[in-house]
């Protein structure tokens, strides 16, 4: 009998115990100042030069520091210093190198030279490539195979070193660009523009088959458009006159990079051990990259090297009543460490979310039902569910455009059908109704395009002003779609009564190439099918795999197509530039993926490009905008709306679709935190009292069976 309490007391103080039994992390990780978030997949790429996808710079915008970065609040979008003390100085030169005033044209602008001052205090993370010995030498230089027994991360060496960042630092990044070991994914946009990048690389090149293996020291080979004048000053000379390039400037790919770690990283059996930069990062940002595990989870830790970078103080009106401004001037970061555990399921990461263990969480197409719910006038707001939880929802408008392209070479749909092809593309263009497919299939998170240009982009124009007057009428103070018997009129002036050509008493049918090949789409192809029925226009889908639809683009071979654009940096320019004729895909090899063509318009984005954000180019880019919404290349689509939930222990939440560096921003109250997960994570203790119960009858019956027996005997 003593033996059977024995088994059973662990069991009933387990139900008694009131710890949480379901946490996932470690119980010395309460009460401290870690924000916990997820990543679906391995990041590919650390390396600041080859890094270009969202997931990559979720985490390397922590680590590396570039000179300019997006204002926290401020919409539209706007850039302010990071690591440079100011903004850039800009000066202009002619093709003679003179100096030219500020508001030169950009006809006279040869060259603009961009020179940056760095902010004092500057240093990098912790990183044994920066450690030195006793006498002041490198101490991890000239390793082979056997020094690097039992290394198998950077935690194993056992020493580690900082230094101060320099304009040379930043210098040397640039020149990685042409690196031909890296293939960076901006090397063909910045060889147009940076003076000398081009045979920067041929330099390189040469040099990596003079040397086919280990470090090339590009110390040693000065890049022309690239000066640094001083520890703390640089300056990058581009062609003409770009303003655009000021964006680049507060992109990982213009961030430090210390020439001592390539060096490091290239010695013999790093890479084997995938010791590099495309692993450990290695930058002077409020983050490093303290555990790599893509398999399990990733973790930030706080640079202690980090200062002098501040909480912003000010914002857009509704920021300071929605308390965003009230670490107004504290330190950065706010949060010690961030914890990414891989999840590469939806639900289970909803369901963790709810049980507190992700401070924030997107909604996936599962769970948008149970989180949002919709009023009658469109407003989104989390349920009654969230609410009982403290769960927010914060919305934004993404800098991007999904959108159907016709293409301008077709001769049905295209631009040498004149008239009648306009107002066909017209007619479709009202036929298709976006609102409509944007509440069924996005579940209402989208905003019908006006336009190329999404909300925060400069250009972008609100309520009636803005609108697209071929497509919408403006009713009582909302955009209103026009009727499909408008389309059908456009559609018979056209030369298609009825869906029929006129002349050849032929339906018309319009091909649709497509990748939508899988189960869920077949429902949206059918709507779209629907749409064109609507007309009584047939719509024939062309469905194929990925890189048959980009061959077939490229050709020119399509007549209609669906397409996307995200925005590289907030300007109108990196949208316009879709619809310009030099950028034509079939005959340039460019962007516009519709090969549109007006010279109108072409000669309105030459005007406008380099232009500043100012009244005037406010004025073209009406000019051409109106030009496109009466030529009509596109059908303009939706802008998608990202949703995100937050709770209410994680404070300083704004949506950015510019930057991802925002996580030195935030805030969590780990009481709170603690405090919640217990509550919603308490354990159903009942069967084990009873099992525990049901033990102990089962053992008393058999203890007295077997005692009867004995005595019986």
């Amino acid at each position: 009998m003593k033996r059977l309490l024995c088994l059973i007391l662990p069991l009933l103080l387990i139900a008694c115990d009131d710890a949480v039994w379901n946490n996932p992390y470690p119980a010395s990780d309460e009460g401290k100042s870690i924000l916990y978030t997820a990543f679906s997949g391995r990041p590919k790429h650390f390396d600041p030069v080859q890094a270009y996808s969202q997931n990559e710079f979720a985490v390397i915008e922590q680590i590396y520091y570039s000179p300019l970065q997006y204002h926290f609040f401020k919409r539209p979008y706007e850039l302010v210093p990071q690591s440079a003390k100011e903004m850039p100085l800009v000066m202009y030169l002619d093709a003679q190198l003179h100096p030219l005033p500020e508001d030169a044209s950009a006809s006279q602008v040869a060259y603009t030279i961009y020179e940056i001052h760095l902010r004092e205090g500057l240093k990098y993370q912790p990183h044994p490539a920066l450690a030195r010995d006793e006498a002041g030498q490198p101490r991890y230089v000239g390793l082979d195979e056997s020094d690097l027994t039992g290394i198998r991360k950077l935690t194993d060496f056992d020493e580690t070193g900082t230094r101060a960042v320099t304009a040379e630092d930043y210098a040397y990044q640039i020149k990685r660009l042409a690196h031909p070991d890296l293939h960076s994914p901006i090397f063909g946009v910045m060889a147009e523009y940076i003076v000398g990048m081009k045979e920067y690389a041929e330099t390189l090149k040469a040099a990596r088959k003079r040397q086919p293996e280990g470090w090339i020291d590009l110390n040693a080979y000065p890049l022309r458009g690239v000066e640094v004048v001083d520890a703390s000053r640089y300056r990058i000379k581009v062609r003409g006159k770009y303003p655009q390039f000021a964006y680049w400037l507060a992109m990982p790919f213009f961030a430090p990079m210390p020439w001592e770690a390539e060096r490091f990283y290239a010695q013999p059996g790093m890479r084997e051990r995938n010791l590099s930069l495309d692993w450990w990062p290695i930058g002077s940002g409020p983050y490093y990259l303290s555990e790599n595990d893509p398999n399990q989870r990733m973790v930030l830790t706080k640079n202690p090297n980090f200062s002098g970078e501040f909480y912003p103080s000010e914002g857009e009106d509704e920021d300071q009543a929605a308390g965003l401004l009230a670490d107004a001037g504290k330190p950065l970061p706010l949060v010690d460490k961030v914890v990414f555990t891989l999840e590469k399921e939806t639900i289970p990461y909803w369901n963790k979310f709810l049980q507190g263990w992700y401070d924030s969480s997107g909604i996936g197409s599962d769970s948008f039902d149970q989180a949002v719910q919709v009023s009658v006038g469109g407003e989104a707001n989390v349920s009654e569910e969230m609410q009982r939880q403290g769960i927010t929802l914060a919305t934004s408008v993404a800098t991007s455009t999904s959108y159907m392209g016709f293409n301008w070479l077709d001769p049905v749909v295209g631009g040498a059908g004149g008239e009648r092809s306009r107002k066909l593309r017209l007619a479709i263009a009202i036929a298709v109704d976006f609102e409509e497919f944007i509440s069924i299939f996005a579940n209402g998170r989208g905003i019908a395009a006006q336009s190329p240009l999404p909300p925060g982009i400069f250009g972008y124009l609100e309520d009636e002003a803005g609108i697209n007057h071929y497509v919408y009428d403006w009713v009582n103070g909302a955009p209103r779609r026009k009727s499909i018997a408008e389309a059908k009129r456009l559609l018979a002036e056209a030369g298609y009564p009825g869906g029929v050509n006129k002349k050849t008493r032929q339906p018309l049918v319009i091909h649709l190439d497509s990748t939508s090949n899988g189960v869920g789409d077949k429902a949206r192809l059918d709507w779209l099918r629907k749409q064109f029925a609507e007309i009584n226009v047939q719509l024939v889908i062309r469905s194929t795999d990925y890189n048959r639809f980009q061959d077939k683009v490229r050709r020119g071979d399509t007549q209609m197509f669906y397409y996307g654009w995200n925005a590289d940096y907030p300007d109108p320019e990196n949208f316009l530039f879709l619809l310009h004729g030099p950028q034509g895909k079939v005959k340039f090899a460019g962007e516009n993926a519709a090969n549109y063509k007006n010279p109108h318009y072409d000669a309105l984005f030459e005007q406008m490009k380099n232009m500043d954000n100012d009244d005037e180019r406010q004025r073209i880019i009406n000019q051409m905008l109106e030009i496109l919404r009466h030529d009509s290349p596109w059908l303009f689509g939706f802008h998608p709306k990202e949703y995100s939930l937050h709770h209410a222990w994680l404070f300083n939440s704004k949506p950015n679709n510019m930057a991802s560096n925002y996580l030195k921003y935030l805030r969590v109250d780990a009481v709170q935190r603690d405090q919640q997960r217990r509550r919603w994570n308490q354990p159903i203790r009942w069967p084990l009292w009873l099992a525990g119960l049901l033990t102990l009858l089962g053992g008393f019956w058999l203890w007295r069976m077997l005692r009867n027996r004995a005595q019986g005997s």
